[in-house]
């Protein structure tokens, strides 16, 4: 018996900066992860996911993170993922500075 499909976002690191990027709806990157499309049809996902790893010239390591819906878009629903929204941890930049 196969598990059902939880929604999920693709999401991938910038190639220059090396920045956590998500893919949105119209097919941009976005360091937003409520920017990112919430997907939930599987066979979606699975297209979205190729079309992201066929970027090579921007992005690279793009995988499935599942998420779910939130107020203003989607939500990280596992640590891993919610940490990654932050961006570094060593010290303020990237993210952080723009988030203080």
């Amino acid at each position: 018996m196969s598990r059902r499909f939880t929604p999920k976002v693709v999401t991938a690191n910038r190639l220059r900066e090396g920045d956590v990027v998500y893919l949105t709806a119209d097919d941009h990157w976005s360091q937003v992860h409520q920017d990112a499309e919430l997907i939930e049809d599987e066979a979606h996902a699975q297209m979205r996911l190729l079309h992201a790893a066929a970027q090579k010239l921007l992005v690279v390591g793009a995988y499935l993170a599942d998420a779910r819906p939130g107020l203003n878009g989607p939500e990280p629903t596992h640590f891993r993922e919610e940490f990654r929204t932050r961006g570094p941890s060593n010290y303020n930049h990237g993210k952080q500075v723009d988030l203080a």
